[in-house]
């Protein structure tokens, strides 16, 4: 048996194991973060993230050859031991522990480049905690119908990648959100072989106020289940509301799931548009574990 240190954190009730491994020598297989993730007989979580210095995984080493900066890397594990390219909430919550465990430092004014599967991602604090550059997004063309118990029938379905796939889905009202049971995963036609996030969004009214865009939403995670919140699910429901609203919607979005609020910025780069997720990210608690 080797025993491991853990540390748990959350971003607005999306939660994760946080494993720091310094010399790359963890392993860990998907029955061991199954049995971690485990809510009655594990620690419980969303997610495990290893910390590991990106030389030290070869996908790390494909971030380092993006930015020779971004020297950890995030190695995001669902909670049924799937390989997952990117989560918005676990990369601040990544970002507090480097951060409170003296592994880097990050002033006010300065960035923090994180390798992780889909790319470097930026992140700077904020009064909120942490905010993240999550990079290019693009809509996909594909045309989903969606099926979920407590929908009377199949709707419509907008795909969107930011790093990983998503399939948001618009709803009337916030009691046609509340209505739905996610206990059972939503069904998708055409079902994406690598399968997606899906996203019930609903909008508040009105849904633009004071210049920012409103919207309440609940996701089904890949991999995970129904959980409080998902950071990539945020900012893509925010981006399918955007697209849905025609060109006069804002670029500002205020998300609300039941973790919390969480706001969203799309923004122009010379290399295409961008968009940032910032919201607050904690750290619980910590403990061992035997492997």
């Amino acid at each position: 048996m080797t025993k491991v240190k853990f540390t748990k954190g959350h971003g607005t009730g999306n939660d994760f194991v946080m494993l720091l491994d310094e010399d790359g020598s963890l392993e860990l297989t998907a029955e061991q973060v199954r049995k971690i993730c485990d809510r009655h007989f594990g620690i419980g979580a969303d997610g495990v993230i290893r910390v590991v210095p990106s030389k030290f995984i070869p996908e790390g080493e494909m971030s380092l050859k993006e930015d020779e900066s971004a020297s950890w890397f995030m190695d995001y594990r669902n909670a049924d031991g799937s390989v997952a390219e990117m989560c918005g909430n676990g990369v601040r919550v990544f970002a507090r522990f480097l951060t409170e465990k003296g592994l880097v430092q990050l002033e006010e004014n300065q960035t923090l480049h994180i390798g992780t599967r889909a790319g470097v991602r930026d992140i700077q604090r904020n009064r909120v905690g942490f905010v993240v550059d999550m990079g290019r997004w693009q809509p996909v063309q594909d045309e989903f119908l969606v099926r979920a118990n407590g929908l009377d029938i199949a709707r419509p379905g907008q795909g969107i990648s930011v790093g990983n796939p998503h399939v948001v889905v618009a709803l009337a009202s916030f009691d046609e959100l509340e209505q739905l049971d996610l206990a059972r995963a939503p069904l998708l036609e055409p079902s994406p072989e690598d399968g997606a996030n899906v996203e019930f969004v609903a909008p508040h009214d009105p849904l633009v106020n004071n210049g920012v865009g409103r919207i309440r939403m609940r996701v089904f995670e890949r991999g995970v289940g129904e959980t409080l919140s998902c950071g990539t699910g945020i900012v893509a429901a925010a981006l399918a509301t955007r697209l849905w609203a025609g060109s006069t919607a804002p670029n500002h979005w205020t998300v609300e799931v039941p973790g919390g609020i969480l706001g969203v910025r799309m923004f122009a780069t010379e290399e295409g548009e961008h968009v940032g997720l910032s919201g607050p990210a904690e750290l619980v608690f910590e403990g061992e574990f035997e492997i």
